[in-house]
Protein backbone atom coordinates (compact mmCIF):
# COMPACT_ATOMS: atom_id res chain seq x y z
CA UNK A 1 0.00 0.00 0.00
CA UNK A 2 1.49 3.32 -1.17
CA UNK A 3 1.55 6.46 1.11
CA UNK A 4 -1.14 8.06 -1.05
CA UNK A 5 -3.92 4.95 -0.75
CA UNK A 6 -2.96 5.21 3.02
CA UNK A 7 -3.53 8.68 3.34
CA UNK A 8 -7.14 7.76 1.47
CA UNK A 9 -8.10 5.04 3.69
CA UNK A 10 -7.09 7.31 7.32
CA UNK A 11 -8.88 10.09 5.54
CA UNK A 12 -12.24 8.35 5.05
CA UNK A 13 -12.42 6.27 8.24
CA UNK A 14 -11.40 9.44 10.40
CA UNK A 15 -14.80 11.04 8.58
CA UNK A 16 -16.86 8.45 8.87
CA UNK A 17 -15.84 7.88 13.22
CA UNK A 18 -17.33 11.63 13.02
CA UNK A 19 -13.80 11.97 15.21
CA UNK A 20 -13.30 15.26 17.20
CA UNK A 21 -10.05 14.79 18.08
CA UNK A 22 -8.04 18.02 19.00
CA UNK A 23 -4.59 18.06 17.42
CA UNK A 24 -1.69 19.47 19.42
CA UNK A 25 -0.78 22.71 17.88
CA UNK A 26 2.92 22.30 17.89
CA UNK A 27 4.79 20.39 15.29
CA UNK A 28 2.32 21.38 12.15
CA UNK A 29 5.45 22.54 9.70
CA UNK A 30 7.71 23.18 12.23
CA UNK A 31 5.41 26.10 13.82
CA UNK A 32 4.48 26.20 17.60
CA UNK A 33 0.97 28.28 17.45
CA UNK A 34 0.95 30.18 20.51
CA UNK A 35 -3.15 30.43 21.81
CA UNK A 36 -4.06 33.51 24.25
CA UNK A 37 -7.29 33.74 26.23
CA UNK A 38 -10.22 35.43 24.17
CA UNK A 39 -10.29 38.92 23.79
CA UNK A 40 -12.90 40.78 25.18
CA UNK A 41 -13.84 44.18 22.93
CA UNK A 42 -14.42 47.09 24.12
CA UNK A 43 -16.61 49.96 22.76
CA UNK A 44 -13.52 51.89 21.13
CA UNK A 45 -11.30 48.78 20.66
CA UNK A 46 -10.46 47.67 16.81
CA UNK A 47 -10.83 43.71 16.17
CA UNK A 48 -6.81 43.86 14.64
CA UNK A 49 -6.99 41.96 10.86
CA UNK A 50 -3.93 40.54 9.00
CA UNK A 51 -4.73 40.82 5.19
CA UNK A 52 -3.07 37.86 3.45
CA UNK A 53 -2.85 37.49 0.04
CA UNK A 54 -3.02 41.06 -2.04
CA UNK A 55 -2.69 41.06 -5.30
CA UNK A 56 -6.29 40.59 -6.54
CA UNK A 57 -9.25 40.38 -4.36
CA UNK A 58 -7.28 40.93 -1.47
CA UNK A 59 -6.76 44.56 -1.99
CA UNK A 60 -10.44 44.73 -1.62
CA UNK A 61 -10.25 43.27 1.85
CA UNK A 62 -7.89 46.27 2.84
CA UNK A 63 -10.39 48.19 1.39
CA UNK A 64 -13.08 47.02 3.09
CA UNK A 65 -11.76 46.89 6.01
CA UNK A 66 -10.35 50.54 6.33
CA UNK A 67 -14.45 51.66 6.08
CA UNK A 68 -15.03 50.04 9.31
CA UNK A 69 -14.42 51.75 11.93
CA UNK A 70 -13.99 48.98 14.39
CA UNK A 71 -11.61 47.05 12.46
CA UNK A 72 -7.89 48.03 11.61
CA UNK A 73 -6.07 46.28 8.68
CA UNK A 74 -2.42 46.01 11.29
CA UNK A 75 -0.50 43.17 9.30
CA UNK A 76 -0.47 42.53 5.81
CA UNK A 77 1.07 38.97 4.19
CA UNK A 78 2.12 38.60 0.48
CA UNK A 79 4.82 35.92 -1.18
CA UNK A 80 5.29 38.40 -4.05
CA UNK A 81 7.80 41.08 -2.52
CA UNK A 82 6.64 43.30 -5.34
CA UNK A 83 3.03 43.15 -4.67
CA UNK A 84 3.69 43.97 -1.36
CA UNK A 85 5.44 47.06 -2.10
CA UNK A 86 2.58 48.06 -4.29
CA UNK A 87 0.06 47.50 -1.91
CA UNK A 88 1.70 48.97 0.79
CA UNK A 89 2.00 52.42 -1.19
CA UNK A 90 -1.39 52.47 -1.69
CA UNK A 91 -2.37 51.96 1.71
CA UNK A 92 0.23 55.11 2.82
CA UNK A 93 -1.62 57.25 -0.11
CA UNK A 94 -4.94 55.88 1.59
CA UNK A 95 -3.50 57.28 4.68
CA UNK A 96 -3.26 53.73 6.49
CA UNK A 97 -1.65 53.03 9.47
CA UNK A 98 1.33 51.37 8.56
CA UNK A 99 0.46 47.99 8.98
CA UNK A 100 2.91 44.91 10.02
CA UNK A 101 4.37 42.91 6.97
CA UNK A 102 5.35 38.94 6.24
CA UNK A 103 5.93 36.43 3.55
CA UNK A 104 5.46 33.55 5.26
CA UNK A 105 1.88 33.34 6.77
CA UNK A 106 3.10 30.63 9.85
CA UNK A 107 5.26 33.43 10.86
CA UNK A 108 1.99 36.12 11.20
CA UNK A 109 0.03 33.47 13.03
CA UNK A 110 2.75 33.35 15.98
CA UNK A 111 1.85 37.25 16.29
CA UNK A 112 -0.53 37.17 19.26
CA UNK A 113 -1.65 40.69 18.43
CA UNK A 114 -3.46 39.82 15.70
CA UNK A 115 -6.71 38.69 16.15
CA UNK A 116 -8.29 37.52 12.41
CA UNK A 117 -6.84 36.43 8.88
CA UNK A 118 -8.59 37.93 6.22
CA UNK A 119 -6.98 35.18 3.47
CA UNK A 120 -7.49 36.36 -0.54
CA UNK A 121 -5.14 33.75 -1.35
CA UNK A 122 -4.83 30.93 -4.71
CA UNK A 123 -7.69 28.33 -4.06
CA UNK A 124 -5.06 25.87 -2.90
CA UNK A 125 -4.11 27.53 0.16
CA UNK A 126 -8.01 28.34 1.64
CA UNK A 127 -8.61 25.71 3.63
CA UNK A 128 -5.03 25.23 5.10
CA UNK A 129 -4.78 28.65 5.97
CA UNK A 130 -8.34 28.71 7.85
CA UNK A 131 -7.08 25.50 9.75
CA UNK A 132 -4.20 26.88 10.73
CA UNK A 133 -5.82 29.93 11.73
CA UNK A 134 -8.28 28.49 14.15
CA UNK A 135 -5.43 26.35 15.71
CA UNK A 136 -3.53 29.57 16.31
CA UNK A 137 -6.93 31.15 17.59
CA UNK A 138 -7.46 33.58 15.49
CA UNK A 139 -10.89 33.95 13.60
CA UNK A 140 -10.73 33.87 9.83
CA UNK A 141 -12.57 35.42 6.56
CA UNK A 142 -11.61 32.85 4.11
CA UNK A 143 -12.27 33.31 0.47
CA UNK A 144 -14.36 31.67 -1.86
CA UNK A 145 -14.25 28.76 -2.98
CA UNK A 146 -13.12 27.89 0.99
CA UNK A 147 -11.82 24.95 -0.40
CA UNK A 148 -9.68 23.25 -3.39
CA UNK A 149 -11.24 19.58 -2.96
CA UNK A 150 -14.04 18.77 -0.55
CA UNK A 151 -12.34 16.65 2.15
CA UNK A 152 -10.20 19.87 3.21
CA UNK A 153 -13.26 22.01 3.60
CA UNK A 154 -14.65 19.57 5.67
CA UNK A 155 -11.93 19.92 7.91
CA UNK A 156 -11.72 23.63 7.95
CA UNK A 157 -15.57 23.40 8.90
CA UNK A 158 -14.20 20.76 11.50
CA UNK A 159 -11.86 23.17 12.59
CA UNK A 160 -14.22 26.24 13.37
CA UNK A 161 -16.28 24.00 15.71
CA UNK A 162 -13.43 22.50 17.59
CA UNK A 163 -11.62 25.78 18.37
CA UNK A 164 -14.55 27.59 18.56
CA UNK A 165 -13.91 30.23 15.94
CA UNK A 166 -15.76 32.92 14.19
CA UNK A 167 -14.98 32.05 10.03
CA UNK A 168 -16.81 33.84 7.38
CA UNK A 169 -17.09 32.19 3.77
CA UNK A 170 -16.46 35.00 1.15
CA UNK A 171 -19.69 34.93 -0.81
CA UNK A 172 -20.47 38.60 -0.60
CA UNK A 173 -24.12 37.77 -2.07
CA UNK A 174 -24.97 36.66 1.43
CA UNK A 175 -25.25 40.10 3.29
CA UNK A 176 -26.51 42.13 -0.13
CA UNK A 177 -29.75 43.32 1.67
CA UNK A 178 -31.90 42.72 -2.19
CA UNK A 179 -30.85 39.43 -2.24
CA UNK A 180 -31.52 38.77 1.53
CA UNK A 181 -34.95 40.41 0.61
CA UNK A 182 -35.53 38.32 -2.51
CA UNK A 183 -34.38 34.85 -0.70
CA UNK A 184 -37.30 35.54 2.36
CA UNK A 185 -39.40 36.48 -0.67
CA UNK A 186 -38.67 32.76 -1.77
CA UNK A 187 -39.33 31.03 1.82
CA UNK A 188 -42.75 33.35 1.91
CA UNK A 189 -44.31 31.97 -0.96
CA UNK A 190 -43.76 34.51 -3.20
CA UNK A 191 -43.20 32.66 -6.79
CA UNK A 192 -45.19 29.29 -5.17
CA UNK A 193 -43.34 26.01 -4.78
CA UNK A 194 -39.58 26.12 -5.73
CA UNK A 195 -38.65 23.30 -8.07
CA UNK A 196 -35.74 24.56 -9.58
CA UNK A 197 -32.61 27.13 -9.55
CA UNK A 198 -30.70 27.87 -12.33
CA UNK A 199 -26.98 29.83 -11.49
CA UNK A 200 -25.43 31.60 -14.45
CA UNK A 201 -21.93 32.24 -14.46
CA UNK A 202 -21.50 33.69 -18.35
CA UNK A 203 -18.47 35.96 -18.42
CA UNK A 204 -15.87 37.13 -21.09
CA UNK A 205 -12.78 34.94 -20.75
CA UNK A 206 -10.02 35.03 -23.68
CA UNK A 207 -7.47 32.86 -24.25
CA UNK A 208 -4.47 32.59 -21.66
CA UNK A 209 -1.85 31.38 -24.15
CA UNK A 210 1.27 29.40 -23.77
CA UNK A 211 3.68 30.34 -21.25
CA UNK A 212 7.21 29.31 -21.48
CA UNK A 213 8.72 28.16 -18.24
CA UNK A 214 10.89 30.59 -16.80
CA UNK A 215 13.38 31.89 -13.82
CA UNK A 216 10.91 32.92 -10.79
CA UNK A 217 11.28 36.67 -10.79
CA UNK A 218 13.11 38.33 -7.89
CA UNK A 219 11.00 39.01 -4.66
CA UNK A 220 8.86 36.27 -5.44
CA UNK A 221 8.96 33.28 -2.79
CA UNK A 222 7.56 30.83 -5.14
CA UNK A 223 7.98 27.60 -2.49
CA UNK A 224 5.22 29.42 -0.23
CA UNK A 225 3.38 30.42 -3.12
CA UNK A 226 3.29 26.81 -3.92
CA UNK A 227 2.46 25.32 -0.77
CA UNK A 228 0.10 22.65 -0.51
CA UNK A 229 0.50 22.04 -4.33
CA UNK A 230 2.94 20.27 -6.66
CA UNK A 231 6.14 21.66 -7.31
CA UNK A 232 6.00 22.80 -10.93
CA UNK A 233 8.08 24.89 -13.03
CA UNK A 234 7.62 28.70 -12.66
CA UNK A 235 5.58 29.72 -15.97
CA UNK A 236 3.24 32.77 -16.03
CA UNK A 237 -0.04 31.17 -16.80
CA UNK A 238 0.64 29.22 -13.11
CA UNK A 239 0.98 32.28 -11.49
CA UNK A 240 -1.01 35.64 -10.65
CA UNK A 241 -4.65 34.97 -11.78
CA UNK A 242 -4.36 32.27 -14.46
CA UNK A 243 -3.63 29.90 -11.80
CA UNK A 244 -7.58 29.70 -11.44
CA UNK A 245 -7.52 27.59 -14.78
CA UNK A 246 -5.12 25.06 -13.49
CA UNK A 247 -6.55 22.09 -11.76
CA UNK A 248 -3.15 21.95 -9.01
CA UNK A 249 -4.39 25.15 -7.83
CA UNK A 250 -8.00 26.59 -8.96
CA UNK A 251 -11.52 25.24 -9.82
CA UNK A 252 -12.25 26.94 -13.16
CA UNK A 253 -14.52 29.83 -13.11
CA UNK A 254 -17.60 27.19 -11.39
CA UNK A 255 -15.19 27.89 -8.46
CA UNK A 256 -13.91 31.26 -9.27
CA UNK A 257 -17.03 33.83 -10.31
CA UNK A 258 -19.08 30.91 -10.41
CA UNK A 259 -19.31 29.52 -6.75
CA UNK A 260 -21.05 32.98 -5.50
CA UNK A 261 -23.90 31.73 -7.97
CA UNK A 262 -24.04 28.10 -6.74
CA UNK A 263 -24.44 29.26 -3.32
CA UNK A 264 -27.53 31.26 -3.78
CA UNK A 265 -29.07 28.89 -5.92
CA UNK A 266 -28.66 26.26 -2.86
CA UNK A 267 -29.88 28.93 -0.58
CA UNK A 268 -32.69 29.58 -2.23
CA UNK A 269 -33.92 26.52 -3.42
CA UNK A 270 -33.48 25.69 0.64
CA UNK A 271 -31.21 22.50 0.11
CA UNK A 272 -28.07 21.57 1.46
CA UNK A 273 -26.12 18.76 -0.34
CA UNK A 274 -27.95 16.97 -3.35
CA UNK A 275 -27.85 13.08 -3.99
CA UNK A 276 -26.95 13.67 -7.80
CA UNK A 277 -24.61 15.30 -9.57
CA UNK A 278 -23.82 15.11 -13.63
CA UNK A 279 -21.68 17.55 -15.37
CA UNK A 280 -20.43 17.85 -19.12
CA UNK A 281 -18.61 20.45 -20.74
CA UNK A 282 -15.25 21.21 -22.53
CA UNK A 283 -12.59 23.90 -23.22
CA UNK A 284 -13.51 25.46 -26.69
CA UNK A 285 -12.50 27.46 -29.08
CA UNK A 286 -8.61 28.05 -27.30
CA UNK A 287 -5.53 26.14 -27.69
CA UNK A 288 -3.83 27.14 -24.85
CA UNK A 289 -2.34 26.54 -21.20
CA UNK A 290 -6.08 25.95 -19.80
CA UNK A 291 -6.84 22.62 -18.06
CA UNK A 292 -10.45 23.89 -16.51
CA UNK A 293 -13.11 23.94 -19.00
CA UNK A 294 -14.74 26.74 -20.33
CA UNK A 295 -17.96 25.76 -20.96
CA UNK A 296 -19.40 23.96 -18.35
CA UNK A 297 -23.08 22.37 -17.71
CA UNK A 298 -23.90 20.58 -14.45
CA UNK A 299 -27.44 19.51 -12.86
CA UNK A 300 -27.55 18.80 -8.92
CA UNK A 301 -30.89 16.68 -7.85
CA UNK A 302 -31.79 16.98 -4.03
CA UNK A 303 -34.16 14.42 -2.71
CA UNK A 304 -36.17 15.95 0.29
CA UNK A 305 -37.26 14.52 3.11
CA UNK A 306 -41.08 14.49 2.21
CA UNK A 307 -40.42 12.70 -0.90
CA UNK A 308 -40.48 15.34 -3.39
CA UNK A 309 -37.35 16.65 -5.49
CA UNK A 310 -35.95 19.80 -6.21
CA UNK A 311 -32.93 20.51 -9.47
CA UNK A 312 -30.33 23.01 -9.35
CA UNK A 313 -28.61 23.11 -12.65
CA UNK A 314 -25.16 25.48 -12.98
CA UNK A 315 -23.59 26.87 -16.14
CA UNK A 316 -20.42 27.99 -17.25
CA UNK A 317 -19.87 30.32 -20.44
CA UNK A 318 -16.74 32.07 -21.34
CA UNK A 319 -17.80 34.03 -24.69
CA UNK A 320 -20.52 35.59 -26.67
CA UNK A 321 -24.12 34.33 -25.07
CA UNK A 322 -27.33 35.93 -24.96
CA UNK A 323 -29.12 37.69 -21.20
CA UNK A 324 -31.35 35.64 -19.36
CA UNK A 325 -34.36 37.37 -17.07
CA UNK A 326 -32.69 40.78 -17.59
CA UNK A 327 -29.45 39.92 -15.55
CA UNK A 328 -26.40 41.71 -16.61
CA UNK A 329 -28.85 44.38 -18.17
CA UNK A 330 -28.52 48.24 -16.77
CA UNK A 331 -32.11 47.99 -16.68
CA UNK A 332 -31.90 44.93 -13.92
CA UNK A 333 -30.99 48.14 -11.21
CA UNK A 334 -28.19 47.20 -8.91
CA UNK A 335 -24.27 48.36 -8.71
CA UNK A 336 -23.18 44.61 -9.20
CA UNK A 337 -21.29 44.89 -12.91
CA UNK A 338 -18.09 45.52 -12.83
CA UNK A 339 -16.60 47.90 -15.66
CA UNK A 340 -15.58 46.37 -18.41
CA UNK A 341 -11.88 46.83 -18.24
CA UNK A 342 -12.56 44.47 -14.36
CA UNK A 343 -14.24 41.56 -16.67
CA UNK A 344 -12.13 41.14 -19.87
CA UNK A 345 -9.47 38.52 -18.96
CA UNK A 346 -6.40 39.34 -21.29
CA UNK A 347 -3.33 37.67 -19.36
CA UNK A 348 -0.15 37.62 -21.60
CA UNK A 349 2.07 36.21 -22.83
CA UNK A 350 -0.25 35.06 -25.62
CA UNK A 351 0.17 32.23 -27.58
CA UNK A 352 2.62 32.97 -30.68
CA UNK A 353 0.79 33.73 -33.77
CA UNK A 354 -2.87 33.59 -32.08
CA UNK A 355 -5.82 35.51 -33.20
CA UNK A 356 -7.75 37.03 -30.89
CA UNK A 357 -11.14 37.69 -31.41
CA UNK A 358 -12.14 41.38 -30.85
CA UNK A 359 -13.61 42.35 -27.95
CA UNK A 360 -15.60 45.73 -28.44
CA UNK A 361 -15.91 48.52 -26.08
CA UNK A 362 -18.80 47.38 -23.87
CA UNK A 363 -17.73 43.23 -23.83
CA UNK A 364 -17.62 43.40 -19.97
CA UNK A 365 -21.32 45.13 -19.56
CA UNK A 366 -22.49 41.91 -21.14
CA UNK A 367 -21.76 39.29 -18.60
CA UNK A 368 -24.67 37.22 -17.40
CA UNK A 369 -23.51 36.85 -13.79
CA UNK A 370 -26.79 35.93 -11.68
CA UNK A 371 -29.79 33.10 -10.64
CA UNK A 372 -33.08 32.66 -11.84
CA UNK A 373 -35.68 30.63 -9.42
CA UNK A 374 -38.65 28.92 -10.64
CA UNK A 375 -41.77 28.51 -8.66
CA UNK A 376 -45.47 27.49 -9.41
CA UNK A 377 -46.37 30.70 -8.97
CA UNK A 378 -43.94 32.86 -11.21
CA UNK A 379 -40.18 32.94 -10.69
CA UNK A 380 -37.15 35.24 -9.28
CA UNK A 381 -34.25 36.39 -11.13
CA UNK A 382 -30.92 37.89 -9.09
CA UNK A 383 -28.47 40.05 -10.76
CA UNK A 384 -25.35 39.72 -8.75
CA UNK A 385 -25.03 40.37 -5.73
CA UNK A 386 -27.21 43.07 -4.97
CA UNK A 387 -30.57 42.98 -6.75
CA UNK A 388 -33.46 41.12 -7.33
CA UNK A 389 -36.97 40.94 -9.44
CA UNK A 390 -39.79 38.86 -9.99
CA UNK A 391 -42.85 38.16 -12.51
CA UNK A 392 -45.67 36.50 -11.24
CA UNK A 393 -48.44 34.49 -12.31
CA UNK A 394 -49.58 33.04 -16.38
CA UNK A 395 -49.02 36.72 -17.24
CA UNK A 396 -45.55 36.73 -15.78
CA UNK A 397 -46.77 40.49 -14.39
CA UNK A 398 -44.15 42.45 -13.19
CA UNK A 399 -43.51 41.58 -9.04
CA UNK A 400 -41.78 42.94 -6.48
CA UNK A 401 -38.07 44.19 -6.90
CA UNK A 402 -35.54 45.50 -4.78
CA UNK A 403 -31.70 47.02 -5.05
CA UNK A 404 -29.19 47.19 -2.31
CA UNK A 405 -26.21 46.15 -1.28
CA UNK A 406 -24.28 44.72 2.00
CA UNK A 407 -21.39 44.04 3.44
CA UNK A 408 -19.84 40.65 4.47
CA UNK A 409 -16.45 41.94 5.84
CA UNK A 410 -18.63 44.22 8.38
CA UNK A 411 -20.84 41.40 9.14
CA UNK A 412 -17.53 39.30 9.85
CA UNK A 413 -15.88 41.97 12.09
CA UNK A 414 -18.83 42.44 14.22
CA UNK A 415 -19.08 38.75 14.62
CA UNK A 416 -15.75 38.75 15.77
CA UNK A 417 -16.84 41.31 18.60
CA UNK A 418 -19.54 39.51 19.09
CA UNK A 419 -18.86 36.14 19.95
CA UNK A 420 -21.60 35.09 18.19
CA UNK A 421 -21.43 32.40 15.50
CA UNK A 422 -25.37 32.75 14.84
CA UNK A 423 -25.17 36.17 13.38
CA UNK A 424 -22.71 35.63 10.28
CA UNK A 425 -24.10 36.15 7.52
CA UNK A 426 -22.19 33.45 5.15
CA UNK A 427 -21.02 31.11 8.34
CA UNK A 428 -17.74 28.48 6.90
CA UNK A 429 -20.42 25.31 7.20
CA UNK A 430 -22.64 26.88 4.40
CA UNK A 431 -19.55 28.04 2.45
CA UNK A 432 -18.56 24.02 2.18
CA UNK A 433 -21.98 22.85 1.38
CA UNK A 434 -21.84 25.41 -1.84
CA UNK A 435 -18.19 24.38 -2.15
CA UNK A 436 -19.14 21.29 -2.04
CA UNK A 437 -21.05 21.39 -5.20
CA UNK A 438 -18.64 22.87 -6.91
CA UNK A 439 -15.84 20.29 -6.70
CA UNK A 440 -18.69 17.51 -7.18
CA UNK A 441 -19.12 18.89 -10.71
CA UNK A 442 -15.83 18.97 -11.31
CA UNK A 443 -15.27 15.62 -10.68
CA UNK A 444 -18.60 14.60 -12.98
CA UNK A 445 -16.62 16.62 -15.67
CA UNK A 446 -13.39 15.21 -15.01
CA UNK A 447 -14.95 11.49 -15.19
CA UNK A 448 -17.17 11.73 -17.39
CA UNK A 449 -20.24 10.57 -15.60
CA UNK A 450 -22.92 11.08 -13.03
CA UNK A 451 -22.06 11.06 -9.21
CA UNK A 452 -24.53 9.59 -6.82
CA UNK A 453 -24.11 11.05 -3.51
CA UNK A 454 -24.69 10.45 0.25
CA UNK A 455 -25.52 13.28 2.13
CA UNK A 456 -24.76 11.48 5.50
CA UNK A 457 -21.49 10.26 4.78
CA UNK A 458 -20.52 13.15 1.90
CA UNK A 459 -19.31 10.33 0.19
CA UNK A 460 -19.79 9.34 -3.72
CA UNK A 461 -21.85 6.02 -3.64
CA UNK A 462 -20.05 2.83 -5.57
CA UNK A 463 -17.07 5.21 -7.10
CA UNK A 464 -13.74 5.06 -4.97
CA UNK A 465 -12.12 6.99 -7.92
CA UNK A 466 -14.93 9.90 -7.82
CA UNK A 467 -13.72 9.77 -3.84
CA UNK A 468 -10.01 9.94 -4.32
CA UNK A 469 -10.47 13.04 -6.15
CA UNK A 470 -12.94 14.50 -3.59
CA UNK A 471 -9.90 14.33 -1.61
CA UNK A 472 -7.16 15.55 -3.03
CA UNK A 473 -7.39 13.89 -6.64
CA UNK A 474 -3.99 12.69 -7.85
CA UNK A 475 -2.22 15.84 -6.23
CA UNK A 476 -1.55 14.83 -2.54
CA UNK A 477 -0.10 17.49 -0.23
CA UNK A 478 3.79 18.71 -0.56
CA UNK A 479 5.42 18.33 2.99
CA UNK A 480 4.95 20.21 5.05
CA UNK A 481 2.45 22.46 3.78
CA UNK A 482 -0.28 19.76 4.55
CA UNK A 483 -4.11 19.43 5.95
CA UNK A 484 -4.08 17.54 9.07
CA UNK A 485 -6.14 14.54 9.48
CA UNK A 486 -7.50 15.82 12.59
CA UNK A 487 -8.50 18.50 13.74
Amino acid sequence: MDRYQKSRIDRREFLKSGAKTTAGLAGLSGITFITHPERVFGANDRVQVAVVGLHGQGFSHVQEYAKIPTAQVAAVCDVDENVMSRRLAEMEKMRLPGPKTFVDYRKLLEDKSIDAVSVATPNHWHSLMGIWACQAGKDAYIEKPCSHNWWEGRQLARAAETYNRIVQHGTNSRSGAAVREGIQKIREGLIGEVYLARGLCYKWRDTIGRASVEGVPAGVHYDLWTGPAPMKPFTHNRFHYNWHWIWDTGNGDIGNQGIHEMDAARWGLGVKFPNKASAIGGHFMFDDDQQTPNTLNVAFEFNLPDGKRKILEFEVRHWITNREADIGSPIFGGGSVPPATGNVNLPKPRQAGAKRPRLGPDAGRLNTIGNIFYGDKGYMAMNGYDSYKTWLGDDQEPGPTASRGGNNWANFIACVRSRNKSELNAPIEEGHMSSTLVHLANVSYRLGRTLNFDSATEQVVGDEEANRMLCDGDRGYREPFVVPEKV
